[in-house]
């Protein structure tokens, strides 16, 4: 199975979690010659960032690693390249770029030099932006679904968030669920 192909059945399993803009934007990406596509360069800095930003939306817990441990630093900048648009990756990077210096600017430091609290901040200041241009695509908006999209395909999403069994067996519909239980990923 090609990677468009795995994507595209990705995106149908987590339905409402990922916004319409990214969904429409992977399937009209799937029809793309490479020809129309920018392919931005993301420097090994510029991953990490991304790896520091998704955690913050999937931070590390006991039971679970979060989005840096899931490897998406990296998964974020390929996706973009490979499945959106030139212009929806002209817009991530030009959001990026406005995050980097709201963080100059807002906290005197690097992105990476900020503490967690100062990073929620930013974050929650993000959210509030996207709602108020009523969810239009921007930086927050694709980071934040590629993020949910990474994790929840990855393997530690899969294995350690949600239950697991690599031979399910026999369907069962009606299935005891006991309180506390982890979703099942198969």
């Amino acid at each position: 199975m090609d990677r468009r192909k795995a994507l595209k059945n990705v995106a149908f399993l987590l339905g409402a979690a990922i916004s319409s803009n990214t969904i429409s934007v992977l399937f009209e990406g799937m029809g793309f010659n490479d020809d129309s596509k920018l392919k931005l360069f993301f420097s090994a800095s510029d991953e990490e960032i991304l790896g520091e930003y998704a955690e913050i939306i999937i931070p590390t817990t006991a039971s679970s690693g979060g989005a840096k441990a899931a490897g998406l630093g990296a998964f974020i900048p390929m996706i973009l390249r490979d499945c959106y648009p030139s212009n929806m990756q002209e817009l991530f990077a030009t959001g990026m770029k406005e995050m980097l210096v709201k963080c100059q600017k807002e906290y005197n430091k690097d992105f990476l030099s900020m503490n967690v609290a100062e990073r929620n901040k930013l974050m929650t200041d993000l959210t509030a932006e996207a709602i108020a241009n009523k969810k239009k695509p921007s930086f927050f908006m694709i980071a934040r679904d590629l993020t949910l999209l990474g994790y929840f395909s990855s393997e530690i999403g899969c294995t350690q968030l949600r239950e697991y069994v690599s031979i399910p067996g026999r369907y069962d519909g009606s299935a005891d669920y006991k309180p506390g239980q982890k979703a099942w990923a198969t």
